[in-house]
């Protein structure tokens, strides 16, 4: 847990900004949903801009870093969930908590108010938390879909893979299909941690540890059966203090052209000290 009180005051220091490269080791599939079906496509479709190309969507990367990092902290059980939606067949749950020192809900926000716990009697918070974590949507970079991979999409930017789901008792093949962005396609990543106070500087590093997680999980839908192996390379970390908003200051550059592990090394090696350098 952080060094997070009851008492600990907010105020803006600065910002932390990560961009670099999502690229494909799998074909990723994160879908539109079935209002997006067109006549002879795919039963399950990509999601896509107005200009027809794929992306990914931020709450889509935001939410899985979320729930991997809510199994990494123990905080997936039932006693610490609580329902965003009970709608039959579609119900939602996340964990939210009203400590102060809770890392999750630090990162991630929370609202104050009463929710219903999966298991236990209802979480009444008193307090909004705001969130420090933006993910911002993760265009295509439509350049890593070459030549030599176009001649064998089924689309311009996508493939189509076909699957099978089998019935148990009379051997009854029900083909499905699965439109994906091919592997060694290349996605540009944004994300931005507000700093609002000291004790808001660590929070930054199980970030990190959320997209490390990932790389050995899946985004989007399918990873059970292949899809969703995604790795991050080519990032570059910028401070950016309050100053530098008022035009009085200068960014600084963390960490330039590495991968996560050589983020997790810069960052440990700074231990923070620019934060403190800006007040």
């Amino acid at each position: 847990m952080s060094a997070h009180t009851a008492h600990t005051e907010l105020k803006f220091i600065g910002k932390l900004i990560l961009e670099g490269e999502l690229h494909c080791e799998t074909g990723l599939h994160v879908g539109a949903g079935k209002g997006s079906l067109e006549i002879g496509g795919s039963d399950n479709p990509v999601v896509k801009d107005a200009f027809g190309r794929p992306y990914i969507p931020g709450s889509s990367l935001r939410g899985k870093i979320r729930s991997l990092l809510e199994q990494a902290s123990g905080a997936a059980i039932p006693s610490e969930l609580v329902y965003l939606s009970r709608r039959k067949g579609q119900e939602v749950r996340i964990h939210q908590s009203d400590r102060p020192d809770d890392e999750i809900c630090l990162i991630f926000g929370r609202n104050a108010g009463r929710m219903e716990r999966v298991v236990g009697e209802a979480l009444e918070s008193a307090q909004a938390t705001p969130a420090r974590l933006a993910v911002y949507d993760a265009p295509l970079d439509v350049d890593s879909i070459t030549a030599s991979m176009r001649e064998n999409l089924d689309d311009e930017l996508t493939e189509v893979k076909s699957e099978n789901a089998i019935d148990r008792i009379t051997s009854q093949a029900n083909p499905r299909t699965l439109e994906r962005v091919p592997a060694g396609a290349r996605f540009h990543v944004r994300l931005v941690m507000d700093v609002l106070c000291d004790e808001d500087a660590p929070l930054f590093s199980r970030v990190v540890e959320g997209l490390r997680l990932l790389e050995d999980d899946a985004l989007g839908g399918g990873g059970s059966r292949g899809s969703g192996r995604v790795r991050f390379a080519g990032l570059k970390l910028l401070w950016r203090p309050l100053a530098y908003y008022a035009g009085k200051g200068q960014e600084k550059q963390l960490a330039a052209g590495t991968d996560l592990g050589g983020l997790q090394a810069a960052l440990n090696e700074s231990n923070y000290s620019f934060i403190r350098d800006s007040q």
